[in-house]
């Protein structure tokens, strides 16, 4: 079904996490990555910046009650940020018009709780442009930004971030997201580094490269070797890798899960020290995970969870997009029975 956005109705060695708060004007509070109201993105972001779904009602159009719901649901669960119209978010499916409107939805509703990541990631630069400053003059605390496809050298890379940075300005912080499996664009060590010489504004990387844990390793180690600015590390790929990424160096996890509990818990106890703890709780948890992560089918399966746990009225992907068959829906009822009962074990101590 085509959509026409115009007639739709809108009613830590073990790494111990570093988040420096050195540089925050706004009072902590006691969970990894909330720092407050209106703050920039900068290189101490840590913690949970959930991927965010964008819901959808049956006829395809932006459901904006079921956002409201989904914002809350992600607050309550003590997530350290949100970053809406990413990949997972079917950003590539939403009109010009209809990205506005969400990303102004969602930062009016969580105003100012926590910061707030606007993908804007895309070929035309003047609709990045354009895209990023109203993130920004919204309250977005800055924005995620992959390479185009066609990158296929690194002097290329170089010279694409070199004008993306251009022409964000100096005042938007950026995100690299290193995705290569989706983008088809791998970037080394070596240009990371020189971007994070060359371009103060880029404040974070998205990691997820896979396999991708000594090229983390790699990069925590060469910088703090050469005396490079830290820049903030999430990593992404469903979680999947998460236990092991915090250990070679992440600050925390960019991604999405239909239990974001599960992630905050789990960087919250490796942040304390408990890696056996953080282990078994993932590992409850790991085959959904992993159920969720598959290729172009894992978008479905995460929406119809959050469906099931009253959070969006619609499991709704927008066409070219998946739907759960029957025998879908029999598999993910048992996938979801035998997570609540390990939980229930763990709790019970059994």
């Amino acid at each position: 079904m085509m959509v026409n956005p115009d007639i739709c109705s809108l009613d830590t060695k073990v790494n111990i996490l570093h988040c420096k708060t050195g540089e925050q004007a706004m009072p902590e509070t006691d969970l990894p990555g909330r720092k407050g109201l209106n703050n920039k993105l900068n290189e101490s972001a840590c913690g949970v910046y959930i991927i965010s779904a964008t819901p959808f009602s049956d006829d395809g159009c932006l459901d904006l009650a079921s956002t409201d719901r989904l914002v809350d649901f992600y607050l309550e669960k003590n997530v350290s940020g949100i970053t809406i119209l990413g990949m997972m978010g079917e950003a590539p499916k939403l009109a010009a018009t209809e990205s506005v409107t969400f990303l102004k939805h969602v930062l009016n509703r969580i105003d100012g709780q926590i910061p707030v990541v606007v993908g804007v990631s895309g070929p035309g630069l003047d609709n990045m442009h354009q895209l990023a400053r109203s993130a920004r003059d919204n309250g977005a605390a800055g924005v995620m930004v992959a390479p185009m496809s066609g990158l296929n050298t690194e002097e290329k890379i170089y010279k694409y971030f070199k004008q993306v940075c251009e022409t964000l300005g100096p005042d938007i912080p950026v995100c690299y997201q290193d995705f290569p499996l989706a983008t088809g664009v791998s970037i080394s060590v070596d240009l990371l580094l020189r971007l994070v010489r060359d371009f103060e504004q880029i404040v974070m990387l998205k990691h997820e490269d896979w396999p991708g844990l000594n090229k983390l390793t790699s990069l925590r180690q060469r910088s703090e070797a050469s005396g490079a600015r830290r820049i903030s590390i999430l990593c992404g790929n469903g979680g999947l890798y998460l236990p092991q990424e915090l250990a070679r160096g992440a600050d925390g996890a960019m991604t999405g899960f239909a239990y974001p509990e599960m992630l905050v818990e789990v960087v919250q106890k490796f942040k304390d020290g408990d890696l056996d703890g953080a282990d078994d709780l993932f590992e409850a948890y790991l085959p959904l995970v992993r159920h969720e992560q598959q290729p172009g089918f894992g978008l479905a399966i995460r929406k119809e969870v959050l469906r099931r746990r009253g959070i969006i009225s619609s499991a709704k992907t927008r066409a070219p997009g998946p739907s759960l068959t029957p025998a879908d829906h029999i598999e993910l009822d048992r996938l979801i029975a035998r997570q609540t009962n390990k939980l229930s074990e763990m709790q019970n101590g059994s």
